[in-house]
């Protein structure tokens, strides 16, 4: 098995930066304190990659990641709905947010981190429906399931298997569940057949661990 490697390889912070990357993207998006750093970090095998913010909804910028040995990347996208940001500044980002979805020629597709502990939030379902709507494929993921009961685990998938058409991937990332089969399904969304060589420029055959 290849285990995947992610390099921050650029930080954008216009609209002009996002959509001039040529590279296939594969955009991770969710609300503020959803856990995406900690994700990230869990991705990569590493503690530190992604900076966790102490203050959720401060962070700006928009990070490249490279997922070598495959030439893709996986857009990090500053968390929305934070309740202390500014109206215009949270109507700002949602602006940018969707024009970035839907004129961005390289995006494969939105992952959308969503809260194991809470019911489908109206923000969230709001991005859905957008990305449906613009026909970009959506793959959800289901975040710190250690905090829940499985039966709640097992609600939350059926809701969003519903919404969303597909059954979301559970994660959490500091009991590293779900780690695996998240990267499967990056892979597949990025286009990477993974039973053939990555020197080829294809995948590799991850194996659930």
């Amino acid at each position: 098995m290849v285990q995947p490697e992610l390099i921050l390889d650029t930080t954008a912070y216009t609209i002009d930066q996002l959509l001039s990357a040529d590279m296939p993207q594969l955009a991770l998006a969710g609300r503020s304190n959803v856990g995406k750093s900690s994700l990230i970090n869990a991705l990569a095998g590493r503690r530190k990659l992604a900076k966790v913010s102490s203050t959720p909804g401060k962070t700006r910028s928009v990070n490249y990641y490279r997922v070598s040995p495959w030439n893709f990347c996986l857009v990090d996208l500053p968390g929305y709905g934070y309740a202390k940001a500014s109206k215009s500044e949270r109507e700002k980002w949602a602006r940018l947010l969707e024009k970035y979805l839907s004129d961005c020629q390289s995006l494969r597709a939105l992952v959308l981190l969503i809260d194991s502990r809470l019911e489908p939030q109206a923000i969230d379902l709001h991005l859905l429906d957008y990305a449906k709507g613009i026909g970009l494929p959506v793959l959800p993921v289901l975040t710190k399931a250690d905090k829940c009961r499985q039966k709640d685990i097992a609600a939350r998938q059926h809701e969003w298997t519903d919404l969303a058409g597909r059954k979301p991937v559970v994660t959490s990332s500091s009991a590293r569940r779900g780690i695996d089969t998240l990267w499967k399904a990056l892979l597949a969304e990025a286009g990477i057949r993974q039973e053939e060589n990555p020197a080829d420029g294809a995948g590799s055959g991850l194996q659930e661990g």
